[in-house]
């Protein structure tokens, strides 16, 4: 509709809670409208019209019922809100041509009603709005433009303009009607003399959210930006901007946060046009998106581009095509072809451009990391696209999610960073020795899985509790293999990792004891490498997806305790000790030559000591690990270097599997909800018993997929394998294999 400044509708409105200044903070329903034409062009007035409006809740507030003087049984009695709205649209189309006039603007004292009211009440009725309800003329700013010095317009009220040019407030009882008389009074005065004010700037609403790409060079203001926590974890962009109906939201100005696997974690920062959406966005604070809650607090511009801003040529290409619809697709095969994509998509979601419509996430090597980014022309496309989600491609299913532009670079830009120390530099030719103890907290890496991590302890758990929590594998601990992890603050986190004697015996642990209780607790263990205990001791995370490196490479020094010998003159660095492993993106074991048994002090250059120093307060997850204790000696006194390695060096080698009766035989595709009668079933006629099956759990405590079976004799299990391999479960083909 063309906005005309020759007929305004003076539009006024009250909830059934908060009104005024903070009219729409509080979620609560329209429950009156009042309105009335004013006609510019011969400074003539309408009829003043009054409608009550019944909401889905006639709970009115004190403040409602104070200020309106309505009741919930007048509500109960009035029409729903799209009624009233045809009513209204009807009306005022009526009346304008008896004045032989055909369009109009509505003119609101201030945007609350309309930005904060209505928009988002009709969305969440799924009403359409008339196309009247998107323009608008904001009285407080056409005043504050003829009145400058009556002070900012977000502060006038209705009564301090009317005081300011000296006119005499309406006497009207019914409250919405007397609001509206006053409005019809300030805007004839401006039009008369000496004002002679033309009604000219309009106030728009968005009809739709528009997506699009931002580069990191851009200049983001942070009075724009908000964080919005606790959405949805399927909530795409347009969802978001539906949230904040009614409020206009920049171009491609909604970022999807993602955690440190690539998953979304229920936040999304989104940037406004201006400081005064911004505002407003933040009164719709826990405000409702379906059933959940939506918290909104302020955030920066800085906080916004690392999120949506990227660099990327190819990114901002892919992006280029304007009003598309983005899905991302996880789990392709690292085989999968740009042609095989177009085919499992199929005819009837094509794909925009065809294959330059897709664009597939790399690793800075050009790996494939499994995920893709799909353009469709409309929503269409898009819906029949998304009904194939989790339908098998290759040998593998297919995840399909409604994706953004934000969440585009922010994947890539995940993805194709490079590690702040890629390879071992070269040594300096000054270091500075920083003497540690032999049993540092720094542990030496390796990518061998021989030891476990139990999360969830009780803040209470000591080391007698995680022994006896172990039971029978206790036996199974390297020396002084227990390590605490504590806080900042020198408190439990209520994590532990323990080194095993071999990865067999990590693996066995981790099957037996997890979800294990202890103290009305249930534990969860996982299997994990020194690598990675090593990398989550420097405050990295260890969850289902893997492994993410610390926020902060340079290791933050450890409590005074751990550097408790003065350094020695005249002692050589061994080349192994020249840097610790932590500091490497991808730790290495470090191999000490053997014509030099150096002892353990590790030596740092002093620019590298200087950046330690300086980076200590900016890992902001850093854990601390107690010193290491022994199950034998259950104390945190280190036993000397000399005696670990003798007690290391008697330990007899372990077996690949504990002793076992029978034979095992590996399932692999074990659908996740499959349990031990099902599988029970699977092998009908083996004569199996419970205790025979053994489910296997992933690092984060779910089912991975497999399971190993024991049967009573090798012949039995061969048996299984040669007739039951490939067989289905649940709609899943299995893999059987014999366990050597």
């Amino acid at each position: 509709m063309a906005s005309h400044s020759d007929t305004l509708v003076v539009f006024f409105g009250a909830t059934a809670g908060a009104n005024g200044g903070k009219l729409g903070s509080d979620e609560r329903e329209l429950i009156l409208l009042v309105w009335q034409i004013v006609d510019l062009h011969e400074n003539k007035v309408g009829k003043l019209q009054r409608t009550l409006v019944q909401p889905d809740s006639a709970d009115l507030s004190e403040q409602c019922k104070e200020e309106t003087g309505l009741t919930a049984e007048e509500l109960c009695k009035a029409e729903p809100l799209e009624s009233v709205l045809q009513q209204f649209y009807q009306s005022v189309s009526a009346e304008l041509k008896s004045l032989g006039r055909s369009s109009y603007t509505l003119c609101v004292d201030g945007p609350l009603l309309i930005r904060q009211v209505l928009h988002p009440g009709a969305s969440k009725k799924n009403l359409v709005l008339p196309e009247c309800f998107y323009t608008f003329v904001d009285l407080k700013k056409e005043f504050q433009k003829c009145c400058p010095n009556a002070g900012p317009a977000r502060d006038l009220t209705l009564t301090s303009m009317l005081d300011y040019v000296c006119i005499p407030a309406a006497v009207e009882q019914e409250a919405g009607m007397r609001e509206v008389k006053n409005m019809v009074l300030l805007i004839l005065h401006l039009l008369a003399e000496p004002y002679n004010h033309k009604f000219s700037t309009f106030e728009t609403v968005n009809y739709k959210f528009e997506s699009g790409a931002c580069s990191k060079t851009e200049a983001v203001d942070s009075e724009t930006v908000i964080r919005a926590r606790g959405l949805p974890w399927q909530s795409s962009d347009q969802d978001i901007a539906r949230f904040f109906k009614g409020l206009n939201i920049a171009k491609g100005g909604v970022a999807l946060c993602l955690n440190a696997q690539g998953r979304r974690n229920g936040e999304a920062l989104v940037r406004f046009i201006n400081s005064e959406h911004r505002d407003m966005a933040l009164e719709r604070h826990k405000h409702h998106m379906g059933n959940r809650y939506i918290e909104v607090y302020k955030a920066t511009g800085e906080e916004f581009l690392k999120i949506a801003g990227g660099t990327s040529n190819e990114v901002a290409q892919f992006l280029s095509k304007e009003n598309q619809v983005i899905i991302r697709m996880r789990g392709l095969p690292f085989t999968a072809s740009p042609q095989d994509v177009l085919g499992f998509l199929g005819p009837e979601s094509p794909v925009t451009d065809g294959t330059e419509g897709l664009l597939f996430v790399k690793y800075p090597d050009g790996r494939p990391t499994g995920d893709a980014f799909v353009l469709f022309a409309c929503e269409e496309y898009a819906q029949n696209a998304l009904k194939k989600h989790k339908q098998i491609l290759g040998k593998r299913y297919i995840e399909l999610f409604r994706s953004t532009a934000a969440e585009v670079q922010q994947v890539l830009n995940r993805y194709m960073s490079t590690p702040l120390i890629s390879t071992l530099p070269p040594p300096p030719p000054q270091m500075v020795s920083v003497p540690v103890l032999a049993t540092s907290p720094f542990i030496t890496t390796g990518s061998t899985r021989d030891c476990i991590r139990l999360r969830g302890l009780p803040y209470t758990a000591a080391i007698e509790d995680i022994l006896e929590f172990m039971g029978e594998h206790t036996i199974d601990i390297k020396p002084h293999g227990v390590h605490m992890v504590l806080n900042q603050q020198g408190r439990p986190s209520g994590d532990a990792f323990i080194q095993m004697k071999s990865a067999d015996r990590a693996f066995m642990v981790a099957q037996k004891c997890h979800k294990k209780m202890m103290k009305d607790r249930y534990v969860e263990v996982f299997q994990c490498s020194t690598e990675e205990m090593s990398f989550v001791l420097m405050g990295g995370t260890l969850n289902r997806s893997g492994l993410s490196p610390p926020p902060c490479k340079l290791p933050c020094l450890s409590p005074p305790t751990y550097a408790a010998f003065p350094a020695t003159p005249g002692m050589l660095p061994t080349e192994a000790a020249f840097y610790q492993p932590p500091l490497l993106a991808t730790p290495r074991t470090p191999q000490a030559p053997a014509h030099n048994p150096a002892p353990a002090l590790a030596y740092y250059s002093p620019q590298l000591y200087m950046n330690m120093n300086m980076n200590m307060n900016m890992n902001y997850t850093t854990y601390y690990p107690s010193p290491p204790v022994s199950p034998s000696t259950v104390s945190y006194f280190a036993a000397p270097p000399g005696s670990v390695a003798a007690a290391v060096a008697a330990q007899p080698a372990p077996s690949i599997l504990p002793p076992q009766p029978g034979a095992l035989v590996r399932m692999q595709g074990v659908p996740y909800n499959a349990g031990v009668k099902d599988i029970l079933s699977f092998f009908q006629g083996y004569q199996l018993q419970a205790d025979s099956v053994l489910l296997l759990y992933n690092w984060s405590g779910q089912r991975s997929g497999e399971a190993l079976v024991t049967f009573p004799s090798e012949k039995a299990a061969r048996q299984a394998v040669a007739e039951c391999s490939n067989l289905p479960l649940s709609g899943h083909p299995i893999r059987l294999a014999c366990c050597e």
